[in-house]
């Protein structure tokens, strides 16, 4: 998969795309993608990965308690000092 480095807007090639996708790993192996030789692999923290877009990576694939909230207020029910609380219709 192709991705940007959001330092230097680099592309760089990451094959391994379970570790990318995988919330607990907090970096992946990739290569730079320049010059006519093939590039030695290097560890990019997800954090500075964008999309070719400019897009950063999805909050799932780097943060594995990106849902504890929601979580939370379903096994708690909602609770009035929630940022999300929900009064009703």
């Amino acid at each position: 998969m192709l991705l940007r480095n959001a330092d230097g807007n680099h592309l760089i090639d990451v094959a391994d795309v379970v570790t990318l996708t995988n919330p607990y790993e907090l970096t992946v192996v990739g290569r730079y993608l320049w010059g006519e030789e093939i590039q030695d692999p290097e560890v990019f923290d997800k954090e500075q990965l964008r999309f070719l877009s400019g897009e950063s990576l999805p909050r799932c694939w780097q943060d594995s308690r990106y849902r504890d909230r929601e979580v939370r207020r379903v096994k708690c029910g909602t609770r009035v000092d929630d940022s999300d609380y929900y009064q009703g219709a």
